[in-house]
This record gives structure tokens, sequence and C-alpha cells, in this order.
């Protein structure tokens, strides 16, 4: 065996050039693959982050039958006495934290100016704020006493000329169906660099957004965060109560988890299509090797090599194309990763509606993406290389020594 892989990196060395290019494009090929796979996984990661850090939380308690996206104030739709429900859970010893909190949709208005709005009624000391606090741009966070404060995302503030001091009216909806109004102080300016959500969330403290809403001691979660969100399904079990319902951050997060899964399968199309053309070059190569030397074959078969020999060296050399694209590939692909790792694709605010993208993608190279890449790659370059190896060991010797080299 060594004897043919000696003999088939010095078949390679004839054309020296055409061997580079064979292997350049394959290499080429991995290393885009490589960026690619890092791309879809930290958009997939980051987006859940987030989404786990501002809107579902690990698990939430929440009224039988509610529906967020209705954001109902209705008093049979909230949960009645929220801080002692959450009090309650986080004596459980796999609960970090666990918090009441109340949303509402609202109208801010500024001048002649007026902007849709989700009001976030939270308990300014929670734990669970920490994005909004670590996120502050400016000004000061929100006091669970404060009765005319509000804090903005930064997209919000610029979009309406706004700033720490800045005075604005806000209309909510009340649990009576009615709308209620008053003027409020933006006390500070805030990013979680997630500008789907920054340019819609107004964070208000729990009480003022109660009293506002009419919904009095009542709020529409609990938001819960985990010591180890593997844990959630645990947790949901041993929480129980009167007219609650307990969801996990996987079904909270179910069309983002989707949506995951579609990304994988459309990746691993894109790499047996990208792969495939850069093992058609291979396969051209090593095609335009076997009529070049025609007679050398024959005269190889003439002297007692069988046919499945001759197949083994010409895939030997299939492989050592393939090895070489790979080796040139890998390097490069990871520091593309590792470079975007740090610098993250600039995105804005583009995004789906329900998921929490951020502004900038970072890349997450796994060793399990690489190495099935890696591994596909050699694959389907060896496979791709049987047509030449078997058009080679199919050649007649008599006719291969008439034939050139």
């Amino acid at each position: 065996m060594i004897n043919y892989f000696r003999l088939a990196y010095r078949n390679l060395g004839r054309n020296r050039r055409r061997s580079a290019l064979s292997a350049l494009a394959l290499g080429l090929g991995v290393a885009l693959l490589l960026l690619m796979a890092g791309f879809f996984e930290g958009e997939m990661r980051s987006a859940m982050e987030s989404s786990l850090r501002l809107q579902s939380g690990h698990l939430q308690v929440r009224p039988v039958g509610y529906e967020e996206d209705k954001l109902s104030l209705a008093w049979e739709d909230l949960i009645e006495n929220p801080e002692q429900v959450a009090a309650q859970i986080a004596t459980l010893e796999a609960v970090a934290d666990a918090a009441p909190r109340l949303m509402a949709s609202g109208i801010l208005t500024v001048r002649d100016e007026a902007v849709g709005v989700q009001v976030l009624g939270v308990d300014p000391a929670s734990a669970s704020n920490a994005p909004y606090r670590e996120g502050l741009l400016s000004g000061s966070f929100l006091e669970a006493d404060d009765r005319e404060g509000i804090l903005i995302g930064r997209p919000l503030a610029e979009a309406l000329g706004l700033s720490a001091g800045s005075k604005v009216n806000l209309l909510v909806n009340t649990s009576d169906g009615l709308v209620n109004e008053q003027a409020f102080v933006v006390r500070g300016v805030y990013s979680t660099a997630t500008p789907t959500l920054d340019k819609l969330v107004v964070l208000m403290p729990l009480a003022k957004t109660q009293t506002i809403t009419g919904a009095q001691n009542r709020a529409s979660i609990i938001f819960v965060l985990l010591k180890d969100r593997e844990q959630a399904p645990v947790v949901a079990q041993a929480i129980q109560g009167k007219n609650i319902e307990v969801k996990t951050w996987q079904e909270l997060n179910q069309l983002l988890i989707e949506t995951e899964n579609f990304s994988n399968a459309y990746l691993l199309l894109l790499n047996l299509i990208v792969l495939g053309v850069t093992a058609t070059v291979i396969v051209n190569t090593l095609v335009m090797a076997v009529f070049e030397r025609t007679r050398e074959v024959g005269i190889l078969a003439a002297i007692g090599m069988k046919g499945r020999q001759i197949m083994t060296l010409f895939l030997a050399e299939a492989g050592f194309l393939a090895l070489g694209g790979i080796g040139f590939g890998l390097p490069i692909g990871w520091a593309l990763c590792a470079y975007f790792g740090k610098k993250g694709f600039y995105i804005g605010d583009l995004g789906i509606t329900g998921m929490a993208f951020g502004e900038r993608i970072y890349t997450y190279l796994t060793l399990e993406a690489a190495s099935s890449l890696l591994i596909t790659a050699l694959i389907l370059t060896l496979l791709a290389s049987l047509y030449p190896a078997i058009l080679a060991a199919r050649l007649e010797p008599v006719e291969a020594l008439h034939g050139k080299n």
C-alpha cells in the first residue's frame, strides 16, 4: 500500500500546476463552507441567547391559556399576587432568579410623532434585568418607587430625538378596555444590541405599570432564570399552582428551534452542492491523467497489475488531492471564523418576527461541524473519483499499449 501512495504522489508531481489548482479549488470550497457553518451556528446561538435573556427566560409561569401576542390585561388573564408566586419559585434550588413582569401595549408620543411600543413592567431589583442594566448608555436605571420614569432603547431614542431627561407622553391599554395617558420622563437609554426589540420595548417599574393599566396586584408572567437551562423540564414539573401553566424555553422558542433545524438541512444541501462542484475539478484532473497515461496504464496491466490495483492507484491520487485541499482550506476557514467571531457581521435591525437577532452575528465554529464537513469533503471527492479510477482499470492492455503517453 505504501508503494501505491509513493507512486500516486510522484504521478501528481508530473503536472504540479494542475494538481495544485485542483487542490486549491477544493480548499477554497472548504474554507467558504467552514465560514458559512460558523455563521449559521453563530446566528442561531445569538438568537437563542438573546431570546432567553430578553424574551422567554428558561421558564415562564403564566395563566392557563395566556396568549402573549395579545398582551391581554383582563384580570382572568393575569397572575394574582405575582410577588408571592415568584418568591415561592425562587426557593427552588435550581432557580437563579424569578421575577414578575407585566406587559401592555402602548403608544409613545413626542410632539407630533407617535410610535407603537410594548410596555414592560419589571422589578428593578431583579437580576433578570441585567441585559438592560448592563446595556445602559446614558442616564440612570429605574427605581421601584419611580412613578414618572421610563427606560427606552437606543433605536427608539434616535428615531424620536430623545435622551435621558426628555419628557414624553405614553398611552397604554387598561384592564377595563380603556386607554390611560400620562406624561413620563426618560430616565435612561439602553441597548441590548438587539435592535428589533430595543426599538419596541419601554421599561417601567412594575408597581407603576400595575397602577397605570389598572392591573392592580397582578402580572402577565413570572420570568424564571435557571442555573442550568437543561433542568427546565424538571423544574417545570416542580412548580404547581392553581390556574397557571409552566412553559419551558424549548416550548417558548419553538419557531427558533425549527428555524435552526431548517438551517442545518439547508447548510447540508449547500455543502453537497459546493463540494460536488469542487470534486468535479479533481475528477476532471484525473480523467485527463487517464488519457495522458493510457500507454503507461497498459504497461502496468501487462506486467500483472490487476484492475483493482489500478483503481487503488488513482483513488490514492484523488485522496492526496483531497487531503491537500482540506489541508489548505482548513486553516483559512478557521482563521476567517476566528476573525469574524471577534468582529462579527453587522446586520443592523434585519431580523425575523418572533426572533431576537442581535445587530451583529459572531461566527461560532464547532468541532462537530468542522469534522463533519471535512469528512464529507474527503468521502465525496473519493466517490466522485471512482469514475476515472474505473475508467483506468477497464483499459485493455493491448489497446492501451498502442495509445499515446
